[in-house]
Formats: structure tokens, sequence, C-alpha cells
């Protein structure tokens, strides 16, 4: 006797059972599904990558668990089209979809921009990795930037206390940046860079060594420099409406990093 398939209204629904502990759970997902984004650049290219998503929402304490397999349906849906624009609108979908009541969808992705070495004008690319964060609370989303840029810092006490040299470091300055209006990823870049020792390069000639290291050594910063550096630049453009900046210097003399940050809402200090 040939077996039929069972149709869906035959497969019971688990997640929908009642859950009898009266629990609610703050958040409920997916994390670490990769998939192929587009993403404009300031150039006018369009960047084809890979981004790591994380996507929750709110399970209210009725209902045993969520439907797993519909965040991974709202990311095919799109297919290789989400963009920065589309962004906003698939968590919104997310939190209709899932019947939540807050969600959030989490994606990073590496960036590459195409530099010029500072002496030679060699072209090489610099890779940053950029996250989108979209948040859904009360009705209201909100989308913030976070780019992770890889800089040079030099320590003003060791050129102070030494006869001669100093000690540098990789350092990374993060910046979670919310807006009131459009910022290219390169804009935020360009300003966390100019703050810093020096910047990177991915390919550097001789006269770009010299150049570097001289910038660096001439142009000293603290984790403390550097955060409040940042923050200062932040306040100065109108289209950033609240940050958070942290730099993280990995000691080329210590076994620790340093670490300094700072955050800041404009919309509290009007």
């Amino acid at each position: 006797m040939t077996k039929t398939a069972p149709t869906a209204t035959e497969i019971p629904d688990t997640q929908n059972i009642r859950d009898t502990r009266h629990i609610a759970i703050d958040k409920v997902g997916i994390k670490n599904i990769r998939h192929p984004i587009v993403v404009s650049d300031r150039s006018g290219r369009e960047q084809h990558t890979v981004a790591n998503f994380n996507m929750y929402v709110n399970l209210p304490e009725k209902y045993k668990g969520t439907h797993m397999s519909r965040f991974v349906e709202i990311l095919n849906d799109h297919e290789y089209e989400i963009t920065v624009q589309s962004f906003k609108r698939m968590i919104e979908e997310m939190t209709v979809r899932l019947n939540a009541e807050s969600g959030d969808i989490e994606m990073s992705f590496p960036y590459f921009v195409n530099k010029k070495a500072p002496v030679s004008g060699v072209m090489s690319l610099m890779d940053y990795e950029v996250s989108f964060i979209a948040q859904i609370r009360d009705n209201k989303t909100q989308v913030l930037v976070k780019v992770l840029v890889p800089v040079t810092s030099l320590c003003p006490c060791s050129k102070n206390i030494s006869d001669y040299g100093a000690h540098n470091q990789r350092s990374h300055i993060t910046a979670t940046v919310r807006m009131y209006d459009f910022m290219w990823i390169e804009e935020l870049i360009d300003i966390i860079e100019k703050v810093a020792s020096c910047e990177l390069y991915g390919l550097l000639k001789r006269p770009d060594e010299k150049y570097v290291t001289e910038r660096a050594y001439d142009n000293p910063k603290f984790v403390e420099d550097i955060v409040r550096d940042v923050a200062v630049k932040f306040n100065e453009e109108n289209r950033i409406a609240g940050y958070i900046v942290e730099s993280e210097n990995f000691e080329s003399i210590h076994n620790h990093s340093a670490y300094a940050m700072l955050e800041h809402d404009k919309e509290l200090n009007k």
C-alpha cells in the first residue's frame, strides 16, 4: 500500500503549543547564517560580498517556540538584492511574519576601499569590518551603522620618556553610529582614520614606509585621545545623531590591550 505524504494541516505545529511556564523570551532566532549581499560604495560601484546574519524576535510567554525556518525564508526571499536600502524593510517584514513586537537583525560583512599610498600613489585595497544593526521597539525602527577601522597608534608617554624611538601598535577604532541623514561608509572611515596616529594601507613602497613611520611619531595618541578626537569630529557632523566610539590598542610592550569607550546621543543634549 502506497503511503501519501501528510499535508501541512495534518502535521502538528509544535511551536504554537501553549507554554505553561509563563516566561517571555527577549530574543529568539538564528545566529551566524551567511548570505550574499550587494552594497553600493561611494565610487558608484556595487560590491558583491557575503554577510553574516543574526536575526531575533521576542517570544511571548504563551508560545513554546518561534518558527525558525521563517528567518531563513526572509533571507532567501531577498536573494541577492539585500542592500542598505532594503535592510530596514527586511526587519519590518520579519516582525510581521513572526507576529513579534520587537526584533533585531545584525548584518556584518567585509567592505573594501581602494586606497592610494601617501607618497608613491600606488593603489591597493583595504578591508574593513562593517555591520548594519536594525532594531524594532514600540513600532519604531532604528538602523545603526558600525565600522571597525584598523589604524596605527603611537604612545605619547613612550615618546616623551625615551631618548630615541617610541612604541607603537595596531589599534582598532570601532564606531557605532545612528544617523539623521545618509552617509557613505567611506565618509565614516575617513573621519576615523584622520584622528589616528597614522592610517593603514594595503601596499606601501619604501618612501611610503618612511612617511607612515614619521607620521605616527609626529602624531602620538593614547586610546583616550583617539575616542575624544573621533567624538569631536562626530559632534561637528550634522548628519550624525548619536554614536558609540571604542578604541583598542593591541600593546606592543604589554600582554594586554589598552581600551577606551565613550557614548553620546545628540538628541538628549539639545
